[in-house]
């Protein structure tokens, strides 16, 4: 077969969408040799994606996302390789495109989060915003030969939404890095001086965005304060508009003492917070698949995470839960991992078991016999 793959998105600047892309192309690098692979990346990750085959080839397509050159000139470029199979790895499927392809729809956040807030767009355009993706989604669960996805959460949640979807949805479960249990060549002294806080400290890392529940979270420190504990919460960031609005609403709770924003770290000062860190929190209300807390378990930290969406499928038995709609069941929560050792070194051991069941060969694997089941 001739198989294109839009990765576009390919590299972390695209954050999940981007870590999708990549460890998808790189494992099926290493596991197919028999069909040939059409590239289709941006200039700004051209020379990131480096294939071993010769079965893979590379084409410039550098067309922003979402824009009306996806929609005109995407499908345009990609019928001059007379592929067999396209694989989009995000809804964004031109509505234009004419061959057979896959489609990967990772959750539908947007669709149930239909919210201004998470947007920095006027209300006009943010509704014209939203009717455009209603449309595409659909246009693209409607055409497509087939749907994956990373849970059987976000495959519920697809059928239930977009009925046309029902019998041609597929879960490929994403996955971490492979463990290396390595200590963080840091200067913990420095570090702490650096940043103006110290252990001990609950970690956040991720974006910021409405779903993420983050402003219910920070309202937790006030209840603990009360109670005399007092450990620092740190989230890990690029600081955009979502965390800058967020950073505004911690001033006005009067946490900005005990609440700290980092921003971007280095993925060495990253594998320090992660180990130095009494517990790792994800109060998110919905998600595709929770890659976040997973990674920490990676790290050898206790995850404490929301019981909604995705979250519990994926995290197993590995986490502890607690409704991130209530105030004081999150405080309770947090208050008995904090006081007590014993049940997070327990944590600590299932979080790497929990980690183990996930690995990219295995979405590779599975993602390949999609494509030679529907060509």
């Amino acid at each position: 077969m001739r198989i294109g793959i839009d990765a576009r998105f390919y590299g972390p600047k695209a954050k999940g969408l981007g870590r999708y892309a990549e460890k998808l192309l790189q494992y099926l690098d290493k596991i197919d040799q028999k069909n040939d692979y059409i590239v289709f990346l941006r200039k700004e990750n051209f020379k990131k994606f480096q294939p071993s085959s010769d079965n893979f080839k590379k084409v410039i397509a550098d067309f922003r996302w979402y824009s009306l050159a996806e929609q005109i000139r995407m499908p345009l470029l990609t019928r001059k390789y007379n592929l067999d199979l396209m694989h989009f790895p995000h809804f964004n499927v031109p509505l234009f495109y004419q061959g057979k392809f896959i489609v990967t729809i990772h959750d539908l956040i947007l669709t149930r989060f239909p919210t201004e807030r998470a947007s920095t767009l006027g209300p006009f355009l943010y509704k014209m915003k939203h009717l455009l993706y209603k449309l595409v989604i659909r246009q693209a669960i409607k055409k497509a030969q087939k749907i994956i996805t990373v849970s059987n959460f976000s495959k519920k949640d697809i059928e239930d939404n977009f009925p046309l979807a029902k019998g041609k949805v597929s879960v490929t479960y994403e996955a971490t890095s492979d463990f290396k249990k390595t200590i963080a060549n840091i200067d913990s002294e420095a570090f702490f001086q650096k940043y103006k806080f110290k252990p001990p400290y609950i970690l956040y890392v991720g974006n910021a965005y409405p779903h993420k529940n983050l402003e219910k979270f920070i309202k937790v420190f006030k209840l603990l304060e009360k109670k005399g504990i007092a450990p620092y919460f740190v989230l890990v960031g690029k600081m955009d508009y979502f965390f800058q609005r967020l950073k505004k609403y911690v001033k006005e709770l009067k946490l900005s003492k005990r609440v700290k924003f980092l921003g971007y770290v280095s993925d060495e000062e990253l594998k320090f917070l992660y180990q130095k860190a009494k517990l790792y929190v994800f109060p998110s209300l919905i998600e595709g698949f929770g890659l976040p807390p997973l990674e920490a378990m990676s790290q050898g930290l206790p995850v404490l995470s929301s019981n909604q969406s995705c979250l519990p499928e994926v995290l197993g038995h590995a986490a502890e839960y607690f409704n991130p709609k209530d105030l004081d069941n999150m405080a309770e929560k947090l208050e008995y991992l904090l006081k007590n050792k014993e049940t997070r070194e327990m944590m600590r051991e299932k979080g790497y078991q929990q980690v183990k069941k996930y690995k990219w060969i295995n979405l590779a694997q599975k993602t390949l016999s999609i494509y030679e089941l529907n060509n």
